[in-house]
């Protein structure tokens, strides 16, 4: 394309230019930090046995304190290259946990019959993740996990859904927590 004067390229469409400038683009962006999730470990490269005691339960909620110990080694275990282990001498860190509160309440309610349809419940935690020095390589005091769910309508196939809702919020809180201890979020 020529410009008015019909000579040399029209304004802003020299082809020169828009590669020089594509070029400044991708230099600026690629050390930008960016990276994909799951992808980059920023705990200290020494570490190789994560030691996970039981969480401690500070609430009245029957086992919750295992269900989310047991998820977090799961998804340790399935995520990383850590030896995971309950004997905090024999470990490179401690993940310590306590629950701190759980709560459920009624979101919906069915309007024949005045009962619950949804229940949400929330589970708050403070965890730390520390190494044999006592230097804390993770920590948050105040994590908080939400998960809802529905209840049964009828009364003949009604059963108990805490416990399951439960275990879905260990699971997605156990997702998370590790992303955040290998990303330092």
């Amino acid at each position: 394309m020529r410009g008015a004067n019909g000579r040399g390229p029209a304004p802003g469409k020299n082809p020169v230019t828009a590669r020089v400038l594509g070029l400044v683009a991708i230099f600026m962006t690629a050390g930008c930090g960016y990276h994909p999730a799951g992808r980059v470990n920023l705990l200290p490269a020494d570490l190789r046995t994560l030691a996970v005691p039981a969480f401690v339960n500070q609430t009245q909620t029957y086992r919750i304190e295992q269900m989310l110990t047991s998820a977090v080694v799961e998804e340790l275990s399935s995520r990383t290259r850590y030896r995971i282990t309950t004997d905090t001498a024999a470990a490179d860190a401690v993940l310590h946990g306590n629950v701190l509160s759980s709560y459920t309440s009624p979101l919906t309610y069915d309007s024949a019959t005045g009962r619950a349809a949804t229940v949400l419940v929330i589970v708050s935690m403070s965890i730390s993740l520390a190494d044999r020095q006592g230097r804390v390589l993770y920590q948050n005091p105040a994590y908080t996990f939400r998960e809802q769910y529905q209840v049964s309508r009828e009364a003949s196939s009604f059963f108990e859904e805490d416990s399951p809702a439960f275990q879905r919020l260990a699971h997605r809180f156990a997702r998370s927590l590790v992303s955040n201890l290998l990303e330092s979020f």
